[in-house]
């Protein structure tokens, strides 16, 4: 396994957005205050896979950005995140590392794939105990398809400052994020001299996995957040030629620490 730091402009590109798996389940725990705006903001780093199917890993910052609850004038309180029950919605955000021929010998012939930014929106349901969501996310430069996934957590609460969550994964890809990393042209196959046969997959599901977070109140205000997750690429991802080149299996740990701002702004 190979070890690779990003550049830093891909790195300060990426801390634009709240994008990792901290940021977004953020958005889904419930704040204890009663003021019009609660906002949970904080800083993190993320080792995952350079690209999809990719054995090597990078590292990168992170900013952790959440709402707990926000106040419209004339509408009042249109998120309140002390509910524990009900609908939720969070930001959806990924980013993927470049691709190079040269990498790997093994994909000599391929065409180079230049990073990419995912943005989308995720939408489920939690109780007290337990939650389910699906997301989904619209791929920019590297890529132009849809991916997301659909996953599950069971809610658990070991002591007065300590949340654990896990649960499963399902990972889907549509269009040209299945082509892109998947995917084998003709012309990829004769250049490759035939150590790469042609290959075009469906849209469909992806990768089956587990992930886990664990979140730790240092007072009410601060918290530290512990994440990682493993995905096995299966269906047309696991059958691709791009994948025996790297790995089918995936993993990612994420950590940072959020403080938490609650204030009034209207009588």
């Amino acid at each position: 396994m190979k070890l690779t730091v990003k550049k830093a402009v891909l790195g300060i590109a990426l801390c634009g957005f709240a994008g990792s798996a901290l940021a977004q389940e953020a958005a889904l725990e419930p704040p204890t205050s009663t003021r019009q705006f609660d906002i949970e903001v904080g800083i993190g780093g993320s080792l995952q896979s350079r690209y999809p199917g990719s054995d090597e890993y990078l590292f990168s910052p992170f900013p952790i950005f959440s709402v707990g609850r926000f106040y419209v004038p004339g509408l009042g309180q249109v998120l309140d995140g002390r509910r524990k029950n009900g609908i939720f919605f969070f930001p959806s955000l990924d980013f993927h590392g470049e691709r190079k021929a040269s990498d790997d010998k093994d994909l000599t012939g391929t065409r180079d794939v230049d990073w990419a930014f995912e943005a989308g929106l995720g939408a489920g349901y939690r109780t007290e105990h337990w939650r389910a969501f699906v997301e989904i996310r619209q791929g920019f430069n590297g890529h132009t398809g849809q991916v997301g996934q659909l996953g599950a957590d069971a809610i658990l609460y070991p002591t007065d400052k300590l949340e654990f969550n896990i649960g499963p994964r399902l990972g889907f890809g549509f269009g040209d994020y299945m082509d892109t990393y998947y995917g084998v042209t003709d012309a990829e196959s004769a250049a490759s001299g035939g150590r790469l046969r042609q290959y075009d997959p469906d849209s469909g599901f992806t990768s089956v996995g587990l992930a886990a977070r664990a979140s730790y109140s240092l007072n009410d205000k601060t918290r530290l957040h512990l994440a990682a997750g493993y995905d096995r690429l299966i269906g047309d991802a696991a059958n691709s030629p791009i994948a025996d080149v790297g790995s089918k299996d995936q993993f990612r740990i994420s950590t940072g620490i959020s403080y938490r701002f609650s204030f009034d702004l209207f009588d």
